[in-house]
């Protein structure tokens, strides 16, 4: 009798009465795994919410963890007619690391992270080179922002509605935000309107070009030209450091002289006229004799616009009597 239970009680174990675990039954997987197919299911069913394929991402990044990042929708780059649209990993890569990662410390990097801190600046502007790498941007790579790994992030927005860099006065802020000696420059009481919005950065500047000054024009002076036409030419006398180059007499951001210039004259004239006792209009010098001051030496010195008083065109000129700059004084 003992025999046969025991032989029952095998037989029950065995699955043969359908009371137990089959003995062929696979093993069980571990919850990770079934936690992991579960999540990749659950990402499989989700539907997009701004763009094509864009449930892979924003099956975590939605309007309660990231609604800012959901605002692409509402650009140009959310466009979702348009078959140029770029999907979430056009920009920032598959990253399988980071879509499947289950811990509860914070997931890996996406393989291209953008931003003005990115860890790979190449691969960050090379996501934005692949469609906008023709027109203006074809030099992009020599430009001065590019050789120093600005970017394409550091500046633009591409989930904003109205991409601050493109606005005037958000743009100067932008820009500042790097170049704060220019910053100083334009709180100066000489300057251009910037601040008041009557001209822009990039109305000089280009800073996708590969001109070392990242001047929208190949010189300063064809730059300085684009406005200020009156001081072209071609004159009968030039001045040559204006043909040479604008910023040797003016900084263009801003001053404390009048007119833009580095230093008042008579000093920034006498950095290459030499103050000859010849001259009628020496610069005004301390007495160094019983006589005490001649008149001489104090002409400059009493007015205000010192070498501009006899010397107007200085930019050049047409007079067909003097060998130098028009509107010079004659003794």
């Amino acid at each position: 009798m003992r025999i046969i239970k025991q032989l029952a009680i095998g037989l029950a174990c065995s699955g043969v009465f359908g009371l137990g675990i089959a003995a062929d039954a696979p093993a069980a997987k571990p919850v990770q795994q079934v936690a992991k197919a579960e999540g990749k299911a659950a990402k499989e069913d989700a539907k997009d919410i701004v763009l094509n394929k864009d449930a892979v991402c924003t099956t975590c990044h939605d309007e309660t963890d990231a609604p800012d990042l959901l605002a692409i929708g509402k650009t140009r780059h959310g466009t979702r007619a348009d078959a140029r649209t770029p999907t979430c990993t056009s920009c920032h890569g598959e990253s399988k690391a980071h879509v499947d990662y289950r811990g509860k410390d914070k997931p890996p990097k996406p393989d291209v992270v953008q931003g003005k801190r990115a860890p790979d600046p190449t691969a960050a502007s090379n996501a934005c080179l692949a469609c906008h790498q023709g027109g203006k941007l074809t030099t992009w790579q020599s430009s001065t922002h590019g050789r120093e790994d600005t970017t394409c992030s550091s500046c633009h927005n591409v989930h904003k509605q109205k991409d601050k860099v493109r606005q005037p006065v958000a743009m100067m802020e932008t820009c500042f935000a790097c170049h704060k000696e220019q910053r100083a420059q334009f709180n100066k009481v000489s300057r251009h309107p910037l601040l008041e919005g009557k001209m822009v950065c990039n109305d000089c500047h280009n800073v996708h070009g590969d001109n070392p000054r990242a001047l929208k024009k190949a010189s300063v002076n064809e730059t300085c030209y684009t406005c200020h036409m009156e001081y072209r030419g071609p004159f009968v006398h030039n001045h040559q450091p204006v043909t040479e180059d604008c910023g040797i007499c003016h900084q263009a951001h801003g001053t404390n002289a009048p007119m833009l210039l580095k230093q008042r004259p008579p000093f920034l004239c006498q950095e290459c006229h030499s103050d000859s006792s010849a001259h009628v209009s020496q610069m005004a010098t301390l007495p160094t004799g019983p006589a005490g001051p001649s008149a001489n030496n104090l002409v400059l010195g009493s007015v205000a616009r010192g070498c501009l008083n006899c010397h107007t065109n200085i930019h050049g000129g047409n007079s067909t009597v003097n060998s130098a700059t028009a509107g010079r004084f004659r003794r």
